[in-house]
């Protein structure tokens, strides 16, 4: 791979490892906020996705390593996801479900980038992409689903 473009990817790998950790961070502190009984649903299946996220952001860490780069640390962590945080409103359901299908969103977005701009360069990198792609695509699904409940209502 030539320089430059591998230090691109390097970059953008990272972005989506720090994605995957804050997405981590939020599911935890909302699978534990969210109180009454309509959130149930959503705090199991937030609980859930954790392990998913940690594995997705343990995934990208060896693929940064093994194309030359630096796993970052802690200190280099610039959050950024406003929309999901735990909302002041312990029961306010629909605004964690709006905030997942953007975070969603997000990474969707990251990891479509990273799989053109690996586009006939770095096909292993792609292929974690596209597989981690789809993982979100149908995390995203669920909670449009969700949604569709509670508009419904």
């Amino acid at each position: 791979m030539e320089n430059g473009r591998t230090d691109a990817i390097i970059e953008e790998v990272t972005c989506a490892y720090w994605l995957e950790i804050e997405t981590t961070i939020n599911y935890l502190a909302i699978s534990v906020d969210l109180d009454g009984i309509r959130a149930e649903e959503i705090k199991k299946s937030l609980a859930a996705d954790i392990q998913t996220e940690i594995t997705h952001a343990q995934e990208l860490a060896h693929r940064i390593k093994e194309i030359g780069g630096r796993v970052p640390g802690s200190f280099a962590l610039k959050t950024e996801q406003a929309s999901l945080q735990p909302p002041e409103d312990t029961t306010d359901v629909v605004a964690v479900i709006h905030g997942v299908i953007e975070a969603e969103n997000a990474a969707i977005e990251q990891y479509n980038k990273i799989i053109r701009l690996c586009d006939g360069i770095d096909y292993v990198t792609q292929d974690l992409c596209i597989k981690l792609l789809a993982d979100e695509e149908k995390h995203r699904r669920e909670f449009r689903g969700f949604l569709k409940e509670y508009e419904n209502d």
